[in-house]
């Protein structure tokens, strides 16, 4: 059977292309995130030196009158189904393209004031 040269140049093509969009797939789907200890999270918090809280220190500190940010990183829908009062919403998920799409809205919501204390949960 003769392949023509333009019906060859077409699988080629089409070969080249599928190859590259699987790569990009590939390189660019969803990562399940690293397994993280508790002694991971106090590593990373000395490092960037923030402190970590529990559920009861943080009731005390809302209860003293703190001005505390309280910034919920759950996904959208989670925070509408329920979260602390005054908290904002902000979601963290773990994709390029959300960290893209998301860049600069961190600053915005945190605000000119740099001494508040923020809580993360």
């Amino acid at each position: 059977m003769k392949i023509e040269g333009n019906t060859k140049t077409f699988v080629l093509s089409l070969l080249v292309f599928s190859l590259v969009a699987g790569w990009l797939w590939i390189k660019s789907r969803p990562q399940p995130p690293a397994k993280v200890t508790m002694d991971d999270v106090r590593q990373e918090a000395a490092a960037g030196g923030y402190a970590l809280i529990d559920t009861e220190q943080m009731r005390q500190r809302i209860e003293q009158g703190e001005n505390l940010l309280l910034v919920d990183t759950r996904q959208p829908w989670e925070y509408r189904t329920g979260h602390i009062q005054g908290a904002v919403n902000f979601s963290m998920e773990p994709t390029r393209w959300n960290r893209w799409r998301s860049r600069g809205a961190l600053e915005q919501i945190l605000g000119p004031d740099k001494t508040r204390a923020i809580v993360f949960y």
